[in-house]
């Protein structure tokens, strides 16, 4: 197969590494060469993260250009718009309507843009959106909204939901595994049957 690109995307603190882990062992259980990139940007709490996600037969670098990825996963609507330039065109943008202000708008620099997920919408992306936090509180883990998400991206790609579950033992510490499992499956039932 062709190479793919998957782009994570989101603010320090919002759990990108571990999306990153569990999508990672999902592909390699899939018998895919895989290169995760290490987070880059300000992964302290509050800072643009992005995580670089490519699989295929022979993979030789995780980097993905403007207009290489097939997905974007974001978990903050703004970081969603910030990396839309990297999305081929007929890619998905897959997103939590989350809103955390960046810095320039807790100062009172600037204003949190209005209506992101429908411009882009208008713009002619395909984006599905959810409100991942909302999810994650229902299960009764509210820092488990990256994994409601990862359930959205089981529901749109379709992937095996064994290999999921796998993933979802080995990278989450066991005394989350339940809230996290349930936060998974929440994700997915917003979502409904695989549509990609």
């Amino acid at each position: 197969m062709d190479t793919r690109s998957i782009m994570i995307v989101g603010v320090g603190g919002q759990g990108s590494l571990l999306a990153s882990r569990l999508l990672g062992s999902v592909l390699l259980a899939q018998g895919h060469d895989v290169k995760v990139s290490e987070v880059h940007g300000m992964s302290q709490r509050g800072g643009s993260v992005v995580t670089y996600v490519k699989y295929g037969d022979e993979v030789f670098s995780p980097v993905i250009e403007k207009g290489e990825a097939d997905v974007i996963i974001s978990f903050e609507q703004l970081e969603a718009a910030r990396w839309l330039p990297y999305l081929k065109k007929g890619g998905k943008l897959i997103t939590s309507t989350q809103k955390l202000d960046p810095m320039p708008v807790i100062t009172g620099a600037a204003e949190y843009p209005d209506q992101i997920i429908e411009k882009l919408t208008a713009a002619g992306v395909e984006v599905t959106a959810v409100d991942a936090l909302a999810l994650a509180e229902q299960a009764g883990i509210a820092k488990a909204s990256n994994v409601a998400l990862m359930g959205v991206v089981a529901a749109k790609t379709g992937f095996d939901d064994k290999l999921w579950q796998d993933a979802l033992e080995q990278c989450v510490p066991a005394k989350f595994l339940e809230l996290n499992k349930k936060a998974f499956e929440l994700g997915k039932a917003s979502i409904g049957k695989a549509s990609a």
